[in-house]
C-alpha cells in the first residue's frame, strides 16, 4: 500500500530536501563562496567557447604568428606565441573546456560508481559487504595515478574522452568507502525502521530513502573528484600519455617543456596555462566549500 507521507516525517526527521526550512538552492545562492567559484567557472568557460567559435582553427595552426612573441601582442597573440608561431591565446580557448570536459566526465563516473557500491555495501551487508569491501580496499592500496599511467601508456591512442573514462574508472574507491560508513550509520535510523515496517524493499529504502540524504555530500565529492581528475589528466599529460592531438592545460605545459620554453625564457608559455589551472581549482574549491556547508550546517552555522 502507498505511503502518502514521507517516511521521514512519520519518524521525525526532516525530509532531506529542506535544509534548515530553506531550499538547497537557497542555501547555496546565499553562499558567496559557492556564487563566486561558480561563477568563475561558469564565465571562464563561456570566454572560452565564446572566443575559441570566433577565432577559429588559424590561430592554432603552425606559423599563424611570428614565433616566441612575449604578453601583450597585438590581437590573438596577446598572450603570447610559441616557437611554432601558435597563439597561447587560442590553446587557452581550446585547452580550458577540454580540461573541463575530462573533469565532468570522471567525476560523474567515479562518483556514480562511487555512490552505487557504497549503497550496496552498506545497506545490504553480508556477503556483498565482504566483496566490495576487499575490493575497494584493493583500489585504496595501490595510488590511483598509478593505474592509470599503466591504461594510459597501453593505449594506443589517447583522446580527451579516453583519457576521462581511465581516470573515473579508478575515482571510484575513495567516495566508495565513505558513502559506505554514512549507510551503515543511516540504516539504524528511525525513519529507515519505519520504512521496512511500510513494506518497502530493500532498493526502495536505498534509492528513496538513504540516497535523498547523501546527495549534498556527494555534490561536494563531486567537485572534488572533479579537482582531482584535472590535476590527475596535467599529470598524465605532463608526462606525454595526454591527447596528442587535442590540446589541454597539461597538454599546453608538455608542449612547454617539450620545446625548451623554460631554457629559452618563454615563460607566458608555461606559466599562463599554470596559472589558469591554480585559478580553476580555487573556484571549484570554493564550490566545493559551499557544498559542503550546505552538507554540515555546523560549518556555516547554522547549529
Amino acid at each position: 500500500m502507498a505511503v502518502s507521507v514521507p517516511i521521514q516525517e512519520l519518524a521525525g526527521v526532516p525530509a532531506p530536501e529542506t535544509v534548515a526550512t530553506r531550499s538547497a538552492w537557497q542555501v547555496l545562492l546565499h553562499n558567496p563562496k559557492f556564487v563566486l567559484g561558480l561563477g568563475f567557472f561558469l564565465v571562464l568557460l563561456a570566454v572560452c567557447l565564446i572566443g575559441g567559435f570566433l577565432a577559429g582553427p588559424i590561430p592554432l595552426r603552425s606559423g599563424s604568428f611570428p614565433p616566441k612573441l612575449g604578453v601583450g601582442s597585438p590581437g590573438m597573440a596577446i598572450a603570447g606565441t610559441t616557437t611554432l608561431g601558435q597563439s597561447v591565446l587560442a590553446q587557452l580557448f581550446q585547452a580550458i573546456p577540454n580540461s573541463m570536459l575530462v573533469g565532468l566526465v570522471a567525476a560523474i563516473i567515479g562518483t556514480t560508481l562511487g555512490a552505487l557500491l557504497g549503497l550496496l555495501s552498506g545497506y545490504f551487508g553480508g556477503r556483498v559487504d565482504g566483496i566490495l569491501r576487499v575490493l575497494i580496499d584493493v583500489f585504496l592500496s595501490v595510488p590511483s595515478l598509478l593505474f592509470a599511467v599503466l591504461v594510459a601508456a597501453l593505449l594506443k591512442s589517447v583522446t580527451v574522452p579516453v583519457l576521462a573514462i581511465v581516470i573515473g574508472l579508478f575515482a571510484w574507491a575513495w567516495p566508495s568507502r565513505a558513502v559506505r560508513a554514512q549507510v551503515l550509520s543511516l540504516k539504524e535510523r528511525p525513519f529507515v525502521q519505519i520504512a521496512l515496517l511500510s513494506g518497502l524493499s530493500g532498493w526502495e529504502i536505498v534509492w528513496g530513502e538513504l540516497l535523498p540524504y547523501l546527495l549534498p555530500w556527494l555534490g561536494a565529492n563531486f567537485v572534488n573528484a572533479f579537482i582531482a581528475a584535472i590535476l590527475a589528466e596535467s599529470g598524465l599529460s605532463i608526462l606525454g600519455l595526454g591527447p596528442q592531438q587535442q590540446m589541454t592545460l597539461g597538454q599546453m605545459i608538455y608542449w612547454a617543456l617539450t620545446y625548451g620554453a623554460l631554457l629559452q625564457n618563454m615563460w607566458w608559455w608555461w606559466a599562463v596555462p599554470v596559472l589558469m589551472l591554480i585559478g580553476l581549482f580555487l573556484a571549484l574549491y570554493m564550490v566545493h566549500v559551499g557544498l559542503d556547508e550546505l552538507s554540515n550546517p555546523r560549518l556555516r552555522g547554522d547549529g
